[in-house]
């Protein structure tokens, strides 16, 4: 059997609410370094929103 992965240290609602929080406060034009934090926040999203369908499954 794989090793389980890592869960997640938040949940997708967690981090779509500092997504959402970075948008507001840039005004809707993202600097390269929040473009860069962007990216990070939605990869970390994605994967609690997958193990989080997974464990409703």
């Amino acid at each position: 059997m794989p090793p389980a992965a890592p869960q997640p240290a938040r949940s997708a609602e967690e981090v779509n609410e500092q997504i959402r929080g970075l948008w507001l406060r840039a005004g809707g034009r993202l600097t390269a370094e929040q473009r860069a934090q962007y990216e990070l926040l939605v990869t970390e999203w994605a994967q609690a929103t997958r193990t989080e369908v997974v464990k409703a499954a």
